[in-house]
């Protein structure tokens, strides 16, 4: 949009976490997008960790990684699915990074012996990082969710700094605050109080919410809606019902629904006189509730008593199987029941078999004994990051003859190293700096499970890992019929592996699942759905 000063909206929320704030931003950013306008979407998290790459799965989910090679918040895996833009390291910050920028700033003395305080050197350096996107990238809006709920301590300075940014912008800054209107079964009915408090505790810190968006489990009546505008100073229009929906897909309709990107609009002056381009999402969702066939893949992993450790896996089947018109049912297998009296009663009867990533050697052996199974049984595989590597040590011991195969990462000591850190890395002790991250080329060979998928022979994707496949013992495996059909060709590095011999058997050194789309499904998902199908 020409003559546009870039507009940012800030999405909050209250009463409880987990109401799907980040759903929300992106349903948002799709409906403004679908208008034409260039939107991205920021993550503020208030935890003090620089990044989340360091956490264990259990504590905040999948840890998503960028094209740039930032780990981050899962939230952002949403923004980029359903807007199709890639993200980057500036959309996500953490008041670790905030409070690391900071210190380093003192420490240089770029505060002339000031004494560095929360307002304004803390204040300042969020407000400059959420402003930096429109800054650089000429964005029609940012959308910056806040992490956590209001009234958290933690969350202070965040609600402090976009306070302040309301009044700096005037009229080119929008709040939105996401609130939860419970139902109380032994009354019979929905009850505001818990709204009220929490828009209560947000005026407290100065904030007045430009639009309130009701989480519920049944609709509002206008009784409702109007008593939520009359006792929280909004618009009866601007109180927006955001009922369970029964898939993530459903809520940008949901929200045009309710006219939420009109109101947004008429809120910054803006015209509301273009189209919603939404027949594509319409198309997906069409597909996704009708499918004609279904079938059953084992998810073998180490996290699975949080299925949010695998959040994009899961979201790469939906958008793959949508597009195939079939539905995948995922069986959950914890990698260390999986021994070789239980591999066959827990792998029966199932059409594929993903082999997710992980770091550690908890339920190494479990993957190794289903990969073995699938290989011997003729079962679609896929095996992603680590499960690529127990692809590798699998065959290694089992057709190599190399017993006691490993990666240095689980027996730094094993006789074959088959999986080995790089060597330029072996003298970085920071846990961060030993990772590849962000994304790397990749050449493919023609005569190949993965070239008949992608259909070029040049690729790019990303990567979250610190091991590698030892070429030392390449032509081992190519001679023994596992062939290496994907490189990067700037370092050599084996990136995909695969079994020609097998119906489908494909490991990845990188993580495909990241750069799906809705509208865009990743080939190599596609292509092990389509296997998976043939092999019902």
């Amino acid at each position: 949009m020409s003559n546009f000063s870039t507009k940012y909206i800030f999405v909050t929320g209250g009463v409880t976490s987990s109401l799907g704030k980040g759903i929300i931003a992106a349903s948002l950013g799709k409906l403004l997008s679908a208008r034409g306008y260039k939107v991205t979407i920021q993550k503020l998290d208030p935890y003090i960790n620089i990044d989340p790459g360091t956490m264990n799965p259990y504590e905040h989910g999948e840890c998503y990684v960028t094209t740039d090679g930032a780990e981050t918040d899962l939230d952002l895996g949403h923004y980029e699915r359903f807007l199709a833009n890639k993200t980057s390291q500036a959309n996500n910050v953490t008041t670790g990074s905030i409070y690391q920028t900071v210190i380093e700033k003192e420490r240089k003395g770029d505060y002339l012996g000031k004494t560095v305080q929360i307002i304004p050197h803390i204040t300042d350096e969020i407000k400059r990082r959420i402003k930096i996107l429109g800054d650089t990238n000429n964005f029609d809006f940012v959308i910056t969710e806040i992490g956590g709920t209001v009234g958290d301590i933690e969350s202070l300075p965040y609600i402090e700094a976009v306070r302040q940014i309301k009044w700096e912008l005037q009229n080119s800054a929008l709040y939105i605050h996401l609130t939860l209107v419970p139902y109380l079964s032994a009354a019979g009915e929905l009850k505001t109080k818990p709204t009220q408090h929490s828009v209560k505790t947000l005026l407290e810190s100065g904030i007045q919410p430009d639009i309130l968006v009701c989480r519920t489990e049944h609709p509002l009546t206008e009784n409702i809606k109007q008593k939520i505008a009359l006792f929280c100073n909004v618009e009866k229009d601007a109180v927006i019902e955001s009922i369970d929906a029964k898939t993530i897909y459903e809520v940008p309709l949901l929200m045009q629904k309710e006219n939420l990107d009109k109101v947004v609009l008429r809120k910054l002056n803006l015209d509301d006189n273009s189209d919603v381009k939404l027949d594509k999402w319409k198309d997906f969702l069409f597909k996704l509730k009708n499918p004609n066939q279904e079938v059953n893949i084992g998810l073998v992993g180490k996290y699975i008593k949080l299925k949010d450790s695998y959040k994009s896996i899961c979201e790469a089947f939906i958008h793959a199987s949508t597009e195939k018109k079939c539905k995948v049912n995922i069986k959950w297998i914890n990698a260390g029941s999986l021994t070789e009296k239980t591999i066959k009663e827990e792998l029966d009867n199932l059409n594929g078999i993903l082999v997710a990533p992980g770091f550690g050697d908890r339920g190494i052996e479990g993957k190794i004994n289903a990969i073995k199974y699938v290989r011997e049984n003729k079962i679609p595989f896929l095996g992603i990051c680590l499960g690529m590597q127990c692809a590798v040590i699998e065959y290694a011991r089992n057709i190599l003859n190399m017993p006691g195969a490993n990666s240095t990462e689980m027996k730094p000591n094993t006789k074959f190293p088959v999986i080995d850190i790089m060597e330029e890395q072996k003298e970085i002790t920071n846990k961060g700096g030993t990772m590849r991250l962000g994304a790397y080329n990749c050449t493919l060979d023609k005569d190949s499970f993965s070239y008949n998928s992608y259909k070029t022979l040049k690729i790019e994707e990303r990567h979250r890992h610190r091991y590698e496949f030892n070429n030392k013992y390449l032509n081992d495996f190519t001679k023994a019929g596992m062939q290496c059909v994907g490189n990067n060709p700037e370092n050599n590095l084996v990136e995909i592996v695969e079994i020609s011999s097998h119906p489908w058997f494909v490991g990845v050194q990188f993580h495909p699942e990241y750069s799906s789309t809705v509208l865009n499904p990743h080939p190599l998902f596609s292509g092990f759905i389509e296997a998976c199908i043939s092999n019902k």
